[in-house]
């Protein structure tokens, strides 16, 4: 059988308020706001999990773990990911790489991303090296640069189990 590729790309926002926990990428960042949302508002995560979904034919994020839904309410972004890796093995699909740029004017990310890297290639259970992440600002410009919320984009590409 030939080995398949196929690539997806995900994104999302969510607004930062006060009195939440910043986690992106599955770390905890301080920082005085957090995202808000109904799971841990994770962006990076979820960039992730939607580009998964696209290359594997799952639909998207609100499909798979629909928001309202008591079970997600405040649940690890990590735990949805691990979860989308599961059903990826299950249609005989495995992560090649996954490549995500998160949006954010503030806080600083760099000295996390290290961290952000591993823990989301524990979570798929691949090598931290197929997992690269990058963070920009917006130079002050809309939403983003006023400091209202934070934005990832992210491509995956899988790949048949041999």
């Amino acid at each position: 059988m030939q080995e398949e590729l196929r690539v997806g790309i995900g994104c999302d926002s969510h607004p930062l308020v006060l009195g939440r926990r910043l986690i992106l990428g599955g770390v905890d960042i301080p920082y005085d706001k957090g995202l808000s949302g109904w799971s841990d508002a994770d962006v990076a995560i979820h960039a992730i999990i939607d580009a998964l979904c696209g290359a594997a034919d799952l639909g998207d994020i609100g499909t798979l773990f629909p928001s309202q839904d008591p079970e997600y309410k405040d649940i690890s972004s990590l735990v949805l990911l691990s979860k989308t890796g599961e059903l990826l093995s299950a249609k005989g699909l495995r992560v090649a790489n996954i490549d995500v740029t998160i949006i954010a004017q503030n806080p600083k990310l760099s000295p996390f991303i290290p961290e952000m890297r591993k823990r989301i290639g524990q979570a798929l259970g691949v090598d931290s090296t197929q997992v690269t992440i990058k963070a920009t600002t917006t130079n002050g410009l809309g939403f983003i640069g006023r400091g209202e919320g934070i934005a990832a984009q992210s491509v995956a590409l899988i790949t048949t189990i041999s």
